[in-house]
């Protein structure tokens, strides 16, 4: 290749690079930093019924960086609701990432910690867990039973869950969550920057009839064998088989010195199992050449099935909305990602977990702590109790003197009764 044709191939290469680049955009990234409560919007939302919480611009109780903060659910037994005005962008011919981080911190018992996006026009001051969205994700934990990891998408007005039974984190350190749609309507879904599930909306939804069906009328041709093994034609029983007993005399047994033909008849020695028995005759089983496998109900074309090609599109996305229940409140909401570049998500979701190891020490040591200060106030309990069946076995001592004492007196008193008598 000469010096030229090299030049401009490494042109048209950088060309690429930068073309590739520029196309990659950044729709929404919100870190909490200043500045950030101008740009999100708290609801009334049950403020008028009481049920209202609040978040704070909080780090939490044990974050790898102390300087990261995010927004924190703040009073337990409330519904949080708060949302974000972003730029207006459709994800049609375009892959489309979403992502955030969540630590919760607190036994939450009961409680959501999703995400959703939101499209249309929505009154930021009402928005609640009623208003209509286009996408929600995220965990959902209710006791030891439900671990929940939503997925739901919008189509022509209706929301339809992931078919999938996917689970959530529920440890009290961060994690990220990314969903992944493609313009294929491929999707990923990732925790902590690793493929936890992936699959086609056309699978793993029910927004569309599937695309083949089971041919329920088809039957088995006449023809088809299905038996994996057969007799062998050509096995034939060996001459003799069934005149083997399967018992004979044992050889070595002896007749007993005492033994009287008289009273006991002629002796016979007694049997065991026939060594040269092998049962009743089989034919050997052999593989059948004609088999063709088990017969299944073959899949035919789907007539109610029609295409969508926008089936991965969602209405344009103008809003971000956190709305939750949570019985117990104390969860980090952060690091919220649109974009269409899966490796910048990747990139972010890495760049915060680099302090997991600082996270899990500062969480370990709120355990220590938190675990002494139960000890000490079970000891206190413990100590509390004593001192109070101490007391009550002191009063009933005193009791049972004192009545002892009465009925001496009580006594005497009658002897002289009867003495004046």
């Amino acid at each position: 290749m000469t010096d030229f044709a090299l030049a401009i191939s490494t042109k048209v290469l950088l060309f690429l690079c930068v073309i590739q680049f520029s196309v990659s955009e950044i729709i929404f990234e919100e870190r909490f930093e200043d500045g950030w409560e101008s740009r999100w919007v708290k609801s009334d939302w049950k403020r008028s019924e009481g049920l209202a919480g609040s978040f704070k611009h909080k780090a939490g109780k044990w974050p790898g960086d102390p300087d990261d903060k995010g927004i924190q659910t703040t009073t337990d037994a409330r519904f949080f609701a708060i949302s974000a005005k972003i730029p207006e962008f459709s994800n049609k011919n375009r892959t489309l990432v979403f992502q955030y981080s969540i630590r919760l911190e607190q036994d939450i018992e009961c409680g959501g910690g999703y995400i959703k996006l939101l499209s249309g026009f929505v009154n930021q001051k009402k928005f609640g867990g009623d208003t209509p969205y286009s996408f929600m994700f995220g965990p959902d934990i209710c006791g030891s039973q439900t671990k929940k990891l939503h997925v739901i998408l919008s189509y022509q007005g209706q929301n339809y869950p992931i078919r999938k039974d996917l689970e959530c984190e529920t440890d009290k350190l961060t994690h990220f969550y990314t969903f992944i749609l493609r313009p294929d309507a491929s999707y990923s879904i990732l925790i902590d920057g690793r493929e936890r599930d992936s699959g086609s909306m056309y699978a793993d939804w029910d927004i569309l009839p599937p695309r083949k069906i089971k041919a329920v009328k088809a039957k088995k041709p006449a023809d088809w064998d299905d038996r994996e093994y057969i007799d062998d034609p050509n096995d034939v029983k060996p001459e003799g088989y069934d005149s083997i007993p399967k018992e004979i005399p044992d050889p070595n047994a002896k007749q007993p010195d005492d033994w009287d033909e008289e009273e006991s008849g002629l002796w016979k020695a007694p049997k065991i199992p026939n060594p040269a028995y092998k049962g009743p005759w089989k034919l050997k089983r052999i593989k059948n050449p004609n088999y063709k496998g088990k017969w299944k109900i073959p899949y035919i074309d789907n007539p109610e099935f029609e295409d969508d090609p926008d089936l991965y599109v969602l209405k344009p996305i103008k809003y971000i909305g956190i709305d939750v229940w949570q019985v117990k409140a104390g969860s980090v909401y952060d690091n919220i990602l649109v974009c269409d570049d899966p490796e910048y998500a990747k990139q972010v979701a890495q760049e915060v977990l680099a302090n997991r190891e600082i996270e899990k020490e500062a969480f370990e040591e709120a355990e220590k702590i938190r675990k002494a200060r139960e000890d000490e106030e079970a000891q206190r309990a413990r100590e509390e109790g004593e001192r109070r069946r101490r007391e009550r076995g002191y009063d009933r001592h005193y009791r049972d003197r004192h009545r002892d004492r009465y009925k001496r007196r009580y006594s005497r008193d009658m002897d002289d009764y009867h003495d004046e008598l």
